[in-house]
């Protein structure tokens, strides 16, 4: 399934939501383990604003997952738990090699969530099939959860350039 496409019935939104709850759920897992996967060295030389940043990424992950969870329930689905996904990251992504790369990664994760919901918020709008939930309530959540990954992506790049 495309994001290019219109989303036309209640089972493809509800795939896409569930794509998004396994993207929150790599985000949250990836930005809670970066720092227990550094080397010694490295993780010693973590400061308190990436530390920081790294906490509010995790909580602000598990929000938006709830918030999706919450709809997909609305179209009588199943979502994926937090703890199999977990696994897979931990099994299939190394670890970052110092703090660089885990602000790297953590800038990558926050763009690739805005890009998914801005492009899923589009495929909402280009439809005219009727959902089984309130497509304004739909609108809104989408809308601020990518408002809070442009806001991720900025505080990232904030940190990024101050540190260099």
């Amino acid at each position: 399934m495309s994001l290019g496409q219109r989303v036309s019935n209640d089972h493809q939104l509800a795939r896409l939501l569930q794509i998004g709850v396994v993207l929150e759920e790599v985000v949250e897992s990836r930005a809670a383990h970066h720092i227990e996967s550094l080397p010694d060295e490295e993780r010693a030389a973590v400061d308190d604003d990436v530390q920081e940043l790294l906490a509010e990424a995790t909580e602000e992950s598990a929000e938006h997952r709830r918030r999706l969870e919450a709809l997909i329930d609305e179209l009588d689905a199943e979502t994926v738990s937090y703890e199999d996904i977990n696994a897979l990251v931990d099994a299939r992504y190394g670890p970052p090699e110092d703090t660089d790369g885990v602000l790297y990664d953590q800038l990558c994760n926050e763009e690739t969530a805005y890009k998914f919901y801005d492009d899923l918020i589009e495929a909402v709008e280009a439809s005219d099939a009727e959902f089984a939930l309130d497509r304004d309530r739909l609108l809104e959540t989408l809308e601020s959860i990518r408002e809070e990954e442009k806001a991720g992506v900025q505080d990232v790049t904030e940190l990024m350039e101050r540190r260099a």
